[in-house]
Formats: structure tokens, C-alpha cells, sequence
């Protein structure tokens, strides 16, 4: 019997096959599904801010919180476990808009900002990203298959979609 592994915010877990990850409400935030498809280890990261070192105190920081720390954590738990890092492969769901703002400061964008952070620490990383579903108006929750590579998007009022 499979096992469903729970992701809180500013969080991420491992997780082997059979096994699949969750987490929900991904308004701004941005869930990083990350695996390498031999070994079917991956992982899910929920990411709530685009840069840790934005913040004072950024030596003491909760490194899931942020798109630059807790990406690169994620990949290095993941290649821990036995995943051979050149394989890995990534999918990413949220960034979303949640409110309307009359005026421009730091909380407007912070969705997109978070996107525009993945996509760079991704690509930095040299990880793919083989599909995405970001941004618009809605929140979303997301599972994670490493067996498949499912990443499963359900928002309310949208259905369910498979990236």
C-alpha cells in the first residue's frame, strides 16, 4: 500500500515510489516537483517567497521557504537518497495572483516573482522543467507521482489536470 506524504508550507519532503507527495493551497507559492525517472525518487518543495537573501538574518532562514534555498535542498536529499542528479527532471504548479492590489508594492506579483525564481534556480541547477502550470487568478492543490511523473493540479471550479 502506497503512501500519501504530506507537504506543509515553506516545506519539502522526499519520497520513493510507490509513494506520492501532496500539498495544498499553492496561491502565490509555487509547488517544485523534482524526480529522477530511473530510480523513481523525487521530491515536492513549497516554496512561499523567491529570494532568502532579501531578509536580514538570511544565515538563519527556513531554507523550504524560499525558490533559491529550498530548490537546491530539495535536489540535494533527493541525490542523497540515490538519485543520480544528471537525470533529474522538474514540474511546477502555483504562482498564482490571489488579489487585486490598487497599488503597486511588494506584495503585488509575488506569484509571479516566485515563477520567475524557480524557472532561474532550475535552470541554474541545469534542471528541465517538462511542464508547468503557473499563474492566473486561483489557488491550487497538487500530488506527486515519482513513479510517473504525474503531478496531479486540482483547483476548484477548474477540475483535475494531469502535467
Amino acid at each position: 500500500m502506497s503512501e500519501m506524504i504530506k507537504v506543509g508550507m515553506a516545506d519539502l519532503k522526499l519520497c520513493k515510489a510507490p509513494d506520492a507527495v501532496t500539498t495544498l493551497g499553492l496561491g502565490s507559492c509555487v509547488g517544485i516537483a523534482i524526480r529522477d525517472p530511473i530510480t523513481k525518487i523525487g521530491g515536492l518543495a513549497h516554496i512561499m517567497l523567491p529570494d532568502s537573501t532579501q531578509f536580514a538574518n538570511s544565515g538563519n532562514i527556513n531554507i523550504p521557504k524560499f525558490a533559491d534555498t529550498g530548490a537546491k535542498e530539495l535536489v540535494k536529499i533527493i541525490v542523497a537518497a540515490g538519485a543520480n542528479r544528471t537525470r533529474l527532471v522538474a514540474k511546477i504548479a502555483g504562482g498564482a495572483q490571489m488579489f487585486a492590489f490598487s497599488s503597486k508594492n511588494e506584495l503585488t506579483g509575488v506569484g509571479q516573482r516566485n515563477v520567475e525564481a524557480v524557472k532561474k534556480v532550475l535552470a541554474e541547477l541545469k534542471i528541465p522543467i517538462l511542464a508547468s502550470d503557473t499563474g492566473l487568478n486561483f489557488g491550487r492543490t497538487v500530488e506527486f507521482y515519482p513513479e510517473t511523473g504525474d503531478y496531479i493540479i486540482k483547483a476548484v471550479g477548474k477540475g483535475v489536470k494531469t502535467i
